[in-house]
């Protein structure tokens, strides 16, 4: 089933990702192209306070053009552990350092056409750390119960992809 790339062309280079062109021979010998973004991956974090509530960020992207509510979330610098990454971007968009990170996996966010990779983590045991926010990133911390951002992904308030998935996988170990 794997494919061989028969030739690769960068298209486009940003600091958020790179695009590419390949030509690419299908398992049956025949040539395909693929149109490839590369990413350098990323981390989300769901963290909780001493009063169990989970701190959610609201901020506008592009994208969609809009605001939305979604979890900590930041890029990988080259070479750093996403552990590491995982507790700047919380401390950067919450004002929080956590005593207890736990790995709870991740995804590829759309392997069809990009290598994107989201490390999901668990934080617990939060002390305040501030970090100072990215020049360009403008957010509104939200502290909510678990059981109402829950509702909130039910109804369709929370749509953003990294943050039900690590929420539903916090709920999910929570009933274990």
């Amino acid at each position: 089933m794997k494919e061989t790339i028969l030739s690769s062309e960068s298209v486009f280079e940003g600091h958020l990702l790179k695009i590419y062109v390949n030509m690419v021979q299908l398992p049956d010998g025949r040539p395909a192209r693929r149109e490839v973004i590369r990413h350098q991956g990323a981390v989300a974090v769901v963290p909780f306070d001493a009063e169990d509530n989970v701190l959610l960020v609201r901020q506008y992207r592009a994208g969609i053009d809009r605001d939305i509510i979604e979890i900590p979330a930041g890029l990988l610098e080259a070479g750093e552990d996403p552990s590491a990454c995982a507790e700047r971007e919380l401390r950067e968009e919450t004002g929080y350092r956590p005593k207890t990170l736990e790995s709870l996996g991740g995804y590829y966010v759309a392997p069809g056409y990009t290598n994107e990779y989201i490390h999901l983590y668990l934080a617990h045991d939060l002390e305040p750390a501030p970090l100072a926010q990215d020049s360009e990133e403008f957010l509104e911390l939200i502290r909510l119960p678990f059981a109402d951002a829950l509702a909130m992904v039910e109804s369709g308030e929370i749509s953003d992809s990294k943050t039900i998935i690590a929420l539903l996988k916090v709920a999910r170990a929570r009933d274990r």
